[in-house]
């Protein structure tokens, strides 16, 4: 019998702590008509039953609408409605184009593009699969009568006026794929053939034309209709043609992968809301002649605030990177003054010619700038204190780096010229030997570290600068660790076992770094990840794992590249970084563990450096 007191219903919810458990929240695409937006009850029905919690999401395409709602959702299932306006992708309306949506498609168009931005899992129906489809440059058939009326295969019937829970056509789905895993079950063909065959409903005339260069397909009908995609970059994107949320339990497995994945997103919003992420190398500042915008979503350049904040990334450190003059040649670096420091009238006398000193402080100065433009939400960090206080207080944090010592001129004084700059870090040397050291892409002029290098690792010892040996060779890397007071790090680097290439560190050298307290930060460079074929995150995890297997855990860490030709497919700028985080969760890695990778270990290793040169 229905129990009317309020109470007694208030009772059951307080009998138990907590109330509830946490649930991942999916925001649903809400369709519009006459006025009123309006939800069909089996698409939130199945969110529950697999154990989301629904929330409906109106068609408004307002701005702080749509990124506070992205905020506070863990995963997006977009749900079918009618047709897209075809000038969405440049296209003309055909004859047969249905009933468009005006007041759906830019705003679902927006959402879709804001979540890709920000890795959330999403899951599309109908004509969901066709807002992904074109919000991230596919197509869309208007018809798919009028589009294949010369096919000679035979054309099936997509909409079906059977009721919506009854099966009406089969799929094919292909192997090694999201709804593979899903659905399993393998028939046999006529010819012997094995498949995956699917039964679905089907009401559309409309489907995916192409999916664009971000997706696959999945799934065909008979006669060739596109049935489903899934995203080809490792994010968790799948979009299916028919209408699962009519399928009962048949369905119900497409919800809970969105359930699934949003719970590991979920899982990982809240662990980088919670620990420090430090990316230990990217060369974004080499873009700076170029009039980049750091506040604006720029395509030039894999750092900005819009990708890191996307990739809820706190801190990177940019390196001033200085091109190594070939033997017997000057270094001749030239810069347009009036582009770069417009904002230091005094330095408009120099020459464009400039020294590699000047030059790297012009990379500094132009980074001061752009904190300075944007000091509510960056700061310009020297400690692991003022990256914690910047965690804090919700800024982001650059750190200061120089990637080769050839920005020292040959003058120790600099050393602590640039220490009181900020740099918390000098990469000895880059491709060719220096006055410092050789490196792995040299002539071994100095047979290791010079003399005039040993001096510079002790005065960086004596102002709390990092020696960073990422580009050196093995004879130079062996020799800071014996000169160095302090631990050596390699910010930007991976393993030679995995990918036989000299710039990549030993397994030996690994170990060396290791017994010296040192750290190894695996770089997203694809020429160091494999010698042949696509990089992709998979691999980048493969050489973090293999020098865990190596060094430990307390020994690693992260340093991308980005700007210097580091990106993979699935991790490919700052805005994917936390997929590192997710792949690091579905391997079964500890909090304090991620922590340790995303920065906890370097920052031990800056907190000694530093701590000893005080107390030298």
């Amino acid at each position: 019998m229905e129990d009317f007191r309020i109470e007694s219903h208030l009772k059951n919810i307080y009998a138990t702590f907590p109330e509830a458990n946490h649930q991942p929240v999916i925001g649903i695409t809400a369709n519009y008509a006459d006025g009123d937006a309006r939800l069909c009850d089996r698409y939130y029905q199945q969110v529950v039953s697999a154990g989301g919690t629904p929330v409906l999401i109106p068609p408004v395409a307002d701005k702080q609408t749509i990124i506070n709602t992205l905020d506070h959702i863990d995963g997006l299932l977009l749900t079918g409605g009618a047709d897209i306006n075809p000038l969405w992708t440049n296209e003309e309306p055909v004859q047969r184009l249905g009933g468009i949506n005006a007041k759906r498609d830019l705003a679902e168009l927006l959402t879709v593009r804001l979540a890709y931005n920000r890795q959330v899992p999403m899951l599309g129906i109908c004509r969901g699969i066709q807002t992904l489809a074109v919000a991230l440059g596919g197509k869309v058939e208007q018809d798919i009568y009028s589009s294949r009326l010369n096919q000679s295969s035979p054309r099936i019937k997509h909409s079906q006026n059977a009721d919506r829970t009854e099966p009406t056509h089969s799929v094919t789905v292909m192997p090694d794929s999201y709804l593979a895993d899903l659905y399993g079950r393998q028939t046999k063909t006529t010819d012997g053939q094995a498949e995956i065959r699917l039964f679905v409903n089907s009401f559309h005339h409309q489907a995916v034309a192409a999916p664009g260069p971000r997706f696959r397909v999945t799934a065909k009908a008979p006669d060739g209709v596109i049935e489903a995609i899934e995203s080809n970059e490792f994010k968790p994107i799948l979009a299916v043609q028919w209408h699962p949320e009519w399928l009962g339990s048949d369905g119900l497995p497409l919800f809970q992968w969105l359930v699934d994945k949003a719970a590991t997103f979920h899982r990982a919003k809240r662990l980088h809301d919670r620990i420090l992420t430090l990316d230990t190398h990217c060369d974004t500042p080499m873009f700076f002649p170029q009039g980049v915008r750091f506040d604006q979503r720029d395509p030039r350049i894999l750092y900005d605030l819009h990708k890191m904040t996307d990739g809820r990334q706190d801190a990177v450190i940019m390196a001033a990177y200085l091109p190594q003059p070939q033997m017997g040649e000057q270094f001749s670096q030239k810069v347009d003054i009036a582009g770069i420091i417009a904002h230091n009238p005094q330095l408009k006398t120099l020459s464009t010619q400039l020294s590699p000193t000047q030059y790297a402080d012009l990379i500094f100065d132009k980074l001061e700038q752009i904190v300075a433009d944007n000091s509510n939400y960056i700061s310009i960090a020297r400690t692991p204190a003022d990256l914690y206080e910047d965690k804090r207080k919700g800024r982001k944090s650059i750190m200061f780096g120089i990637e080769n010592g050839l920005a020292l001129n040959h003058d120790l004084a600099n050393v602590r010229h640039f220490a009181q700059r900020g740099v918390v870090y000098i990469t000895l040397c880059h491709n060719g030997d220096n006055d410092i050291c050789d490196s792995n892409k040299g002539s071994h002029m100095n047979n290791g570290v010079s003399e005039f290098g040993a001096k510079v690792i002790q005065r960086m010892n004596d102002e709390g600068i990092m020696v960073d040996l990422s580009h050196a060779n093995e004879k130079s890397f062996y020799d800071a660790l014996d000169i160095s007071r302090t631990p050596i790090v390699c910010t930007h680097t991976c393993c030679r076992a995995l990918c036989d290439v000299p710039r990549n560190l030993t397994d030996d050298q690994l170990r060396a770094l290791a017994q010296k307290g040192g750290v190894a930060h695996i770089t997203l460079y694809h020429g160091f990840l494999r010698k042949t074929g696509e990089a992709t995150i998979l691999d980048v995890i493969a050489h973090l794992e293999h020098a865990i297997d190596v060094m430990g855990i307390d020994h690693v860490g992260v340093g991308t590249d980005f700007d210097g030709d580091g990106t993979v497919r699935g991790c490919a700028d700052a805005s994917e970084l936390i997929n590192f985080t997710i792949q690091l969760l579905k391997r079964r890695y500890s909090d304090s563990d991620i922590e340790k990778i995303w920065g906890g270990n370097w920052l031990r290793v800056m907190a000694q450096v530093q701590a000893a040169a005080v107390q030298g």
